[in-house]
Protein backbone atom coordinates (compact mmCIF):
# COMPACT_ATOMS: atom_id res chain seq x y z
CA UNK A 1 0.00 0.00 0.00
CA UNK A 2 1.51 3.00 -0.86
CA UNK A 3 0.87 6.78 0.22
CA UNK A 4 -1.63 7.95 -2.33
CA UNK A 5 -4.02 5.05 -2.13
CA UNK A 6 -4.17 5.55 1.99
CA UNK A 7 -4.48 9.37 1.37
CA UNK A 8 -7.20 8.41 -1.43
CA UNK A 9 -8.88 6.54 1.30
CA UNK A 10 -8.55 9.53 3.78
CA UNK A 11 -9.86 11.82 1.70
CA UNK A 12 -12.98 9.85 0.60
CA UNK A 13 -13.76 9.13 4.16
CA UNK A 14 -13.35 13.23 5.00
CA UNK A 15 -15.78 13.79 1.70
CA UNK A 16 -18.53 11.01 4.00
CA UNK A 17 -18.00 12.81 7.18
CA UNK A 18 -18.25 16.30 6.25
CA UNK A 19 -21.78 15.34 4.56
CA UNK A 20 -23.04 13.18 7.64
CA UNK A 21 -21.61 16.28 10.21
CA UNK A 22 -23.88 18.88 7.92
CA UNK A 23 -26.74 16.58 7.95
CA UNK A 24 -26.55 15.94 11.76
CA UNK A 25 -25.53 19.50 12.50
CA UNK A 26 -28.13 21.72 10.11
CA UNK A 27 -31.22 18.87 11.27
CA UNK A 28 -31.71 18.93 6.91
CA UNK A 29 -30.64 17.36 3.57
CA UNK A 30 -31.41 20.10 1.61
CA UNK A 31 -29.31 20.29 -0.97
CA UNK A 32 -28.21 16.62 -0.96
CA UNK A 33 -28.98 14.11 -3.74
CA UNK A 34 -30.82 11.12 -2.36
CA UNK A 35 -30.14 9.03 -5.30
CA UNK A 36 -26.63 9.62 -5.38
CA UNK A 37 -26.49 8.28 -1.57
CA UNK A 38 -28.37 5.51 -2.72
CA UNK A 39 -26.13 4.25 -5.47
CA UNK A 40 -23.29 4.44 -3.39
CA UNK A 41 -24.58 2.74 -1.01
CA UNK A 42 -25.03 0.25 -3.83
CA UNK A 43 -21.84 0.64 -4.78
CA UNK A 44 -20.43 -0.38 -1.64
CA UNK A 45 -22.55 -3.40 -0.44
CA UNK A 46 -21.70 -5.16 -4.06
CA UNK A 47 -18.06 -4.20 -4.00
CA UNK A 48 -17.62 -5.40 -0.36
CA UNK A 49 -19.32 -8.89 -0.41
CA UNK A 50 -16.01 -10.20 -0.06
CA UNK A 51 -15.90 -8.88 3.66
CA UNK A 52 -17.58 -12.59 3.76
CA UNK A 53 -14.65 -14.38 1.96
CA UNK A 54 -11.62 -12.85 2.20
CA UNK A 55 -9.40 -11.57 4.41
CA UNK A 56 -6.48 -8.89 3.24
CA UNK A 57 -5.73 -6.77 5.87
CA UNK A 58 -7.16 -5.09 9.09
CA UNK A 59 -7.38 -2.08 7.85
CA UNK A 60 -8.83 -2.86 4.52
CA UNK A 61 -11.58 -4.84 6.75
CA UNK A 62 -11.78 -1.69 9.29
CA UNK A 63 -12.18 0.36 6.48
CA UNK A 64 -14.82 -1.10 4.24
CA UNK A 65 -17.61 -1.75 7.35
CA UNK A 66 -17.09 1.83 7.96
CA UNK A 67 -17.55 2.90 4.77
CA UNK A 68 -20.93 0.82 4.53
CA UNK A 69 -22.06 1.96 8.18
CA UNK A 70 -21.52 5.62 6.65
CA UNK A 71 -23.32 4.91 3.31
CA UNK A 72 -26.51 3.34 4.81
CA UNK A 73 -26.37 5.90 7.77
CA UNK A 74 -26.59 8.41 5.13
CA UNK A 75 -29.77 7.19 3.14
CA UNK A 76 -31.68 6.51 6.67
CA UNK A 77 -30.91 10.23 7.79
CA UNK A 78 -31.78 11.60 4.22
CA UNK A 79 -35.06 8.82 3.86
CA UNK A 80 -35.68 8.54 7.03
CA UNK A 81 -34.80 10.81 9.97
CA UNK A 82 -34.69 14.18 7.74
CA UNK A 83 -36.81 13.28 5.11
CA UNK A 84 -39.20 16.71 5.57
CA UNK A 85 -36.27 18.38 4.60
CA UNK A 86 -35.40 16.44 1.64
CA UNK A 87 -35.92 18.54 -2.01
CA UNK A 88 -37.32 15.14 -3.87
CA UNK A 89 -38.60 17.51 -6.24
CA UNK A 90 -35.32 18.28 -7.78
CA UNK A 91 -33.50 14.87 -6.83
CA UNK A 92 -35.28 14.09 -9.80
CA UNK A 93 -32.36 12.53 -11.97
CA UNK A 94 -33.80 8.65 -13.59
CA UNK A 95 -31.41 6.04 -12.35
CA UNK A 96 -32.21 3.52 -14.12
CA UNK A 97 -29.92 5.51 -16.88
CA UNK A 98 -27.43 4.81 -15.27
CA UNK A 99 -28.23 1.01 -13.81
CA UNK A 100 -29.64 -0.53 -16.69
CA UNK A 101 -26.33 0.24 -18.98
CA UNK A 102 -23.94 -0.27 -15.78
CA UNK A 103 -25.49 -3.71 -15.11
CA UNK A 104 -25.33 -4.65 -19.05
CA UNK A 105 -21.84 -3.13 -19.00
CA UNK A 106 -20.48 -5.23 -15.79
CA UNK A 107 -21.52 -8.25 -17.65
CA UNK A 108 -20.61 -7.86 -21.04
CA UNK A 109 -16.54 -6.78 -19.86
CA UNK A 110 -15.61 -8.45 -16.35
CA UNK A 111 -12.05 -9.99 -15.15
CA UNK A 112 -14.14 -13.61 -15.10
CA UNK A 113 -17.85 -14.14 -15.23
CA UNK A 114 -18.56 -14.95 -11.91
CA UNK A 115 -20.93 -13.95 -9.21
CA UNK A 116 -18.57 -12.15 -7.02
CA UNK A 117 -16.41 -10.87 -9.91
CA UNK A 118 -19.51 -9.19 -12.03
CA UNK A 119 -20.69 -7.52 -8.73
CA UNK A 120 -17.76 -6.10 -8.24
CA UNK A 121 -17.13 -4.73 -11.77
CA UNK A 122 -20.74 -3.76 -11.29
CA UNK A 123 -19.67 -1.94 -8.01
CA UNK A 124 -16.71 -0.12 -10.26
CA UNK A 125 -18.84 0.50 -12.79
CA UNK A 126 -21.35 2.13 -11.03
CA UNK A 127 -18.75 4.90 -8.41
CA UNK A 128 -17.75 6.15 -12.19
CA UNK A 129 -21.14 7.68 -12.29
CA UNK A 130 -23.20 7.51 -9.07
CA UNK A 131 -22.47 11.16 -8.25
CA UNK A 132 -24.14 12.32 -11.39
CA UNK A 133 -27.86 12.63 -9.44
CA UNK A 134 -25.76 15.34 -7.19
CA UNK A 135 -24.46 17.30 -9.83
CA UNK A 136 -27.66 17.23 -11.94
CA UNK A 137 -29.61 18.42 -8.74
CA UNK A 138 -26.61 21.18 -8.41
CA UNK A 139 -27.23 22.42 -12.30
CA UNK A 140 -30.98 22.14 -11.52
CA UNK A 141 -31.05 24.70 -8.76
CA UNK A 142 -28.05 26.90 -9.71
CA UNK A 143 -26.69 26.69 -6.41
CA UNK A 144 -24.91 24.31 -3.63
CA UNK A 145 -24.25 24.83 0.30
CA UNK A 146 -20.67 25.42 1.16
CA UNK A 147 -20.36 22.24 2.86
CA UNK A 148 -21.93 20.47 0.05
CA UNK A 149 -18.94 21.96 -2.20
CA UNK A 150 -16.56 20.82 -0.21
CA UNK A 151 -18.06 17.00 0.04
CA UNK A 152 -17.81 17.26 -3.86
CA UNK A 153 -14.74 18.30 -3.30
CA UNK A 154 -13.02 15.49 -1.28
CA UNK A 155 -14.84 13.29 -3.01
CA UNK A 156 -13.25 14.37 -6.39
CA UNK A 157 -9.76 14.82 -4.61
CA UNK A 158 -9.99 10.97 -3.60
CA UNK A 159 -10.47 9.90 -7.45
CA UNK A 160 -7.42 12.09 -8.21
CA UNK A 161 -5.56 10.33 -5.43
CA UNK A 162 -6.60 6.91 -6.55
CA UNK A 163 -5.32 7.68 -10.68
CA UNK A 164 -1.92 9.08 -8.62
CA UNK A 165 -2.17 5.17 -6.78
CA UNK A 166 -2.82 3.70 -9.99
CA UNK A 167 0.13 5.55 -12.02
CA UNK A 168 2.28 4.11 -8.79
CA UNK A 169 1.80 0.83 -8.57
CA UNK A 170 2.23 0.51 -12.59
CA UNK A 171 5.70 1.65 -12.42
CA UNK A 172 6.72 -0.43 -8.72
CA UNK A 173 4.59 -3.22 -9.16
CA UNK A 174 3.81 -3.37 -13.19
CA UNK A 175 -0.36 -3.47 -11.37
CA UNK A 176 -2.30 -2.40 -14.07
CA UNK A 177 -6.55 -3.04 -14.10
CA UNK A 178 -8.08 -1.87 -16.71
CA UNK A 179 -11.90 -1.99 -16.06
CA UNK A 180 -10.69 0.46 -12.35
CA UNK A 181 -8.47 2.75 -14.26
CA UNK A 182 -10.87 3.93 -16.96
CA UNK A 183 -13.82 3.82 -14.77
CA UNK A 184 -11.25 6.09 -12.20
CA UNK A 185 -10.99 8.53 -15.06
CA UNK A 186 -14.14 8.67 -16.21
CA UNK A 187 -15.42 9.44 -12.97
CA UNK A 188 -12.34 12.16 -12.73
CA UNK A 189 -13.70 14.06 -15.35
CA UNK A 190 -16.92 14.53 -14.06
CA UNK A 191 -15.54 16.51 -11.48
CA UNK A 192 -13.23 18.27 -13.54
CA UNK A 193 -15.95 21.28 -14.09
CA UNK A 194 -16.97 21.25 -10.73
CA UNK A 195 -13.18 21.50 -9.58
CA UNK A 196 -12.86 24.65 -12.13
CA UNK A 197 -15.83 25.95 -10.25
CA UNK A 198 -15.08 25.57 -6.68
CA UNK A 199 -11.08 26.72 -7.04
CA UNK A 200 -12.56 30.16 -9.05
CA UNK A 201 -15.39 30.45 -6.41
CA UNK A 202 -13.32 30.03 -3.91
CA UNK A 203 -10.25 32.91 -5.04
CA UNK A 204 -13.89 35.31 -5.50
CA UNK A 205 -14.24 35.03 -2.31
CA UNK A 206 -11.30 36.01 -0.86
Amino acid sequence: MNVFRILGDISHLLAIIILLLKIHRSKSCAGISGKSQILFALVFTTRYLDLFTTFISAYNTVMKVIFLICAYVTVYMIYVKFRKTFDSENDSFRLEFLLVPVTGLSFLENHSFTPLEILWTFSIYLESVAILPQLFMISKTGEAETITTHYLFFLGLYRALYIANWVWRYHTEKFYDQIAVVSGVVQTIFYCDFFYLYVTKGCQNQ
